[in-house]
């Protein structure tokens, strides 16, 4: 191959090292450039031929100068290592990462650099930066939550027990009911439930984690547990949860003796609050400034809170409104007529999660404590009204089942088609960086074509829009 190649002219070996690299550059043994080529168009915007009669160095930046000095060094060793400096680029602008080799021209003494655009693979580790980062505050907010439940689970004062739900084996109890249960001193994970069971509620406990598995809840039921000196009566009821790809059942325990002083002098206003507090909407009570004086566990649930007391004073525009204004425009109209009914907002969680909302009020200013109610209902399921369509038509293939025989076929179809060509034009733009021209060609559509689709579906700023 040596003997081959030496018969190339100049203008053959320039062609030749412009091809195999996106930038090479000429220089003499004191490192001035003497002659540079770009072979990359991404690259004509260093304006490399600016670089003639300048020091190699003078053109990176600070802390790649080192780096090529290490290069004009290794030009004639056997085996010159690639290593990557970075050139300015304007204001504002991320630097242009070159990786560059050096080696020597023997015939003249002269040094070629040739040069590889790393920005491709820059962008890349980027990416993958931003996803480690991502994954890190995902930890970091699921390792809260797990110490948040945990200081609940062990601190507070109601007894709870955790089964798995297929087994019966009980995984996890607080100190309230190994207390309750005479098992002070003595771990029950690990005991079956029916081992729990004193006299005959065996038949009752599995009827109640039967009703469990089935629904995902169950009702109280009277069970004597205990041993010993400590069997009471107690009122189980239970939900049902996984974790894991594992169901489990999480139990809840009241004493009999409780449960019954409890029962005697509860109120209507007292049975209306525990009802309200199990409705699968959230319900939220407030002053007549707006700041929560109560709220249900749908709620607190929705606005990823772990206790009520995290929302206790707060005011309701933290979570719901996509900006402040909702909540005052809800207020302003609850004192002018109150009530509000089907007001279309956003609730959104502490971290992050948000959903779309429909909001009806009540104001109660002439009662003896004055305050506002909101019933705050969950939009992704909700069929609108009219029957026509729910406000986001077509959002899931579940939503569009459940209008059939509300909406024609055609507008559903038309309404899907268009959910789709939206969806499709918005990935492409996202994976080709807002690439007009690239985006067009990954669909295959002409240039013209995506820009009459992206005016009818209103996306993006066509006068800004990237064509490289």
């Amino acid at each position: 191959m040596k003997h081959s190649l030496t018969s190339l002219d100049g203008k053959a070996a320039s062609s030749l090292l412009t091809a195999v690299s996106d930038i090479t550059l000429l220089l003499d043994k004191t490192g001035r450039i003497l002659d540079a080529s770009v072979g990359s168009p991404e690259l004509s915007a260093l304006d490399a031929r600016s670089w003639v009669g300048k020091s190699w160095a003078d053109t990176v930046t600070f802390e790649s100068r080192d780096k090529i000095s290490a290069l004009l060094k290794e030009r004639s060793a056997k085996n010159v290592r690639w290593r990557q400096v970075n050139h300015p680029a304007g204001s504002g602008q991320t630097d242009f990462p070159v990786l560059y080799r050096t080696g020597t021209v023997v015939s003249q003494g002269l040094i070629v650099a040739m040069g590889r655009d790393l920005r491709a693979a820059a962008a890349l580790q980027q990416r993958l930066l931003e996803a480690q980062q991502a994954l890190e505050d995902d930890y970091t907010r699921l390792r809260q939550i797990d110490t948040r439940y945990r200081l609940l689970f062990q601190t507070t004062t109601e007894a709870v027990v955790v089964a798995d739900a297929a087994s019966g084996v009980v995984t996890e109890a607080n100190p309230a009911a190994v207390h309750l249960l005479g098992h002070a001193g003595r771990k029950i994970t690990g005991l079956a439930l029916h081992d729990l069971v004193a006299g005959a509620g065996a038949a009752a406990l599995q009827g109640l984690l039967d009703t469990i598995r089935a629904t995902g809840r169950g009702d109280e039921v009277r069970v004597t547990l205990g041993r010993g000196a400590h069997k009471r009566d107690f009122a189980v009821s239970g939900s049902l949860f996984r974790q894991e790809n594992v169901a489990h059942v999480l139990l809840r325990l009241t004493p009999g003796d409780v449960r019954s002083a409890v029962d005697k002098t509860t109120s209507p206003s007292q049975q209306i609050s525990s009802l309200m507090d199990r409705f699968p909407d959230g319900f939220v009570v407030t002053d007549p400034s707006g700041l929560i004086v109560a709220a249900n566990n749908a709620f607190l649930e929705a606005a990823e809170l772990g206790t009520f007391e995290q929302a206790r004073g707060k005011s309701l525009d933290r979570w719901l409104g996509r900006s402040p204004v909702d909540v005052r425009v809800l207020l302003s109209n609850l004192q002018q007529h109150g009530v509000v009914r089907h007001f279309s907002s956003v609730l959104s969680g502490e971290f992050g999660a948000s959903m779309e909302v429909e909001v009806s009020a009540v104001s109660a200013v002439n009662a003896e404590t004055p305050s506002l109610a909101f019933m705050i209902r969950d939009l992704r399921r909700v069929v609108g009204r009219d029957g026509s369509r729910a406000p986001h038509l077509g959002a899931s293939a579940e939503q569009l089942t459940e209008l059939i025989g509300r909406v024609s076929l055609k507008e559903l179809v038309r309404e899907s088609t268009d959910m789709i060509e939206r969806l499709c034009i918005e990935a492409a733009l996202e994976l080709t960086g807002d690439n007009r021209a690239s985006a067009a060609e990954m669909l295959g559509l002409s240039r013209q074509s995506l820009y009459i689709k992206l005016r009818r579906h209103g996306l993006g700023d066509l006068e800004s829009s990237n064509e490289a």
